[in-house]
């Protein structure tokens, strides 16, 4: 049975969807079996593995309303064992769409659709990554509701934990109320200048608060990382030999390693 990972931070520009991108394509690398699932309706996940949006006839969107199944809205990307479950822009309006539905029919459970979706397909892969929009959603309740754990990219600046503790409480009224056995998965930190001072300040502060939930693995700020997502590509395909291919390798390794 696959493991079931969002991740999760509702402050923009952390380094989530690029993480997500590229710890689903390490892991590919790494011989599991993965799907990458594209909740944000921006879509930047979908496009960073080469899928255009614009052309797809099937997408989490129709399969959270019942229009498509999964097993027709998920798509195999040309990266090795990474599939994905798209996005779609009419994301933007699934609350409007989820209050229709359950005028239609009052039994439907509306934070728990995507938890109804992957539990048809969990057996097929070893890892199900959620990439969740940078908000505290009805999306991303869904994806708290479905998940075994929260994986937080943390960015490497001052602000670092603002907005950590509103995430961690939300995580606790998931667990209360949608998931009791949601976990934290770990705390990722991003985009590291090293040259910097406050960086590094910033990397034990996190590590004396998350203590041993931090992975040791650090992603640095590169520009090659926010080359790959414009080329459809993972950074291990658009750069093997880069330090952001080492890192994520590094990341998705030390993933392995906790639950194995």
């Amino acid at each position: 049975m696959g493991k079931i990972i969002s991740l999760v931070n509702q402050k923009g520009g952390v380094g989530k969807t690029t993480t997500s991108i590229n710890l689903a394509s390490s892991l590919g690398l790494l011989g599991k079996r993965v799907l990458l699932v594209d909740i944000d309706p921006q879509g930047n996940a979908t496009t960073g593995v080469g899928i255009e949006k614009g052309g797809l006839s099937a997408s989490l969107y129709e399969a959270l309303l019942d229009e498509k199944t999964i097993q027709e809205s998920i798509i195999k990307t040309k990266f090795k064992n990474l599939s994905i479950l798209p996005s779609s822009i009419n994301l933007v309006g699934i609350e409007s769409s989820f209050v229709n539905k359950q005028k239609e029919d009052p039994t439907f459970a509306k934070f728990l659709q995507l938890k109804k979706l992957l539990d048809e397909v969990r057996d097929n892969y070893d890892y199900i990554l959620i990439d969740c929009p940078p908000s505290l959603s009805v999306l991303t309740t869904n994806a708290l509701a479905a998940s075994d754990s929260v994986l937080i990219p943390v960015q490497c600046e001052f602000y670092a934990l603002e907005g950590i503790m509103q995430l961690l409480n939300t995580v606790r009224v998931a667990r209360k109320n949608l998931n009791p056995n949601l976990e934290i998965e770990g705390v990722v930190l991003t985009m590291l200048d090293s040259r910097t001072l406050l960086g590094l300040e910033v990397v034990e502060n996190i590590r004396s608060y998350f203590k041993e939930k931090v992975y040791d693995t650090i992603i640095p700020r590169l520009v090659v990382l926010a080359e790959a997502p414009s080329h459809g590509k993972p950074i291990a395909d658009y750069n093997y030999k880069s330090k952001g291919t080492a890192a994520y390798l590094n990341l998705a390794k030390e993933v392995i390693e906790r639950n194995e």
